[in-house]
């Protein structure tokens, strides 16, 4: 199916689990933050952790162009008929500009972890039947199954850790039409050392999970990349980091390897629920 969320989302957004914050005394700085990115150029922002339509509200009502989009939404944390009547709910408040991002989480977080692919494809069949738009939805695919799922019941993909290698293999099963939105974490470091010390605390929990490091290998890298809290040649496959002009280098390769759109997570010193704001406007004015 044709795209139109490529021409709303644009070519970089953010990604972001502070951004999704459920505290009421956070939500004037969530909707300024929210307002600034809209202001510097971001097309979308992406709600970080296994986000919900409520959590995007305070970003919309901020805003006036920006697309807001889950994260992912675990199938398993939050039921199809909820969340299709969540889904309508912002939809009629704010149109076209809620983007519904699902997947399937892993076994190790979810305990009704089962067949996760027939329970997508059954999530998708009731939000068919509740009236939520195919293109209005996008899915965490990694491997090849699922990517066709995003190809044929859904607007596109958003993969999560994944390389420009990763990104090409991804446009040849979507096809041209479908949109492709990776996610790529950045750090703004250029020391060496310093860079990949950041990287690797910020990967440490997801060398634990199945699905991420099965997709890793599919890709060459071997269990002597995944040791050790990851290679070099790991973590520099999946972050960018340095200065200003090797980061735009990097999210140019996702771009030239067949990405529409890329998602771009700050990662710094400090809490993992943090505005990054400074980090934004070094973002935007290294993509202007």
């Amino acid at each position: 199916m044709s795209d139109p969320l490529k021409e709303t989302v644009g070519r970089h957004g953010v990604w972001s689990i502070g951004l999704r914050d459920e505290d009421p005394a956070r939500r004037g700085e969530i909707g300024e933050a929210a307002a600034e990115l809209e202001e510097l150029g971001f097309g979308a922002a992406w709600l970080g952790g296994s986000s919900a339509a409520r959590h995007a509200v305070p970003l919309l009502r901020a805003t006036g162009t920006l697309v807001v989009g889950t994260s992912i939404q675990s199938i398993w944390q939050y039921g199809a008929d909820a969340s299709a009547a969540a889904f309508a709910e912002v939809d009629a408040a704010h149109p076209g500009r809620f983007v519904l991002g699902l997947g399937v989480s892993h076994a190790k977080l979810a305990d009704q972890y089962r067949r996760p692919y027939s329970a997508l494809v059954a999530y998708l069949d009731a939000l068919d039947a509740a009236g939520v738009p195919a293109g209005r939805r996008v899915l965490a695919a990694l491997g090849p199954k699922t990517l066709g799922l995003s190809r044929d019941r859904a607007a596109g993909a958003v993969p999560y850790l994944v390389t420009p290698e990763h990104t090409a293999q991804a446009r040849e099963v979507l096809g041209g039409a479908p949109l492709l939105a990776p996610e790529l974490k950045v750090v703004l470091e250029t020391d060496p050392a310093r860079a990949r010390s950041l990287a690797r605390e910020s990967l440490a929990p997801y060398l634990t999970l199945p699905n991420y490091t099965r997709t890793w290998l599919r890709l060459g890298f071997t269990e002597d990349d995944l040791a050790g809290g990851g290679s070099d040649r790991l973590i520099d496959a999946l972050f960018a980091w340095g200065d200003e002009g090797r980061v735009r280098k990097r999210i140019d390769a996702f771009h030239e390897a067949g990405a529409d759109h890329v998602a771009l997570q700050i990662v710094q010193d400090g809490p993992r629920d943090a505005l990054p704001r400074q980090s934004w406007r070094r973002l935007a004015a290294l993509l202007a």
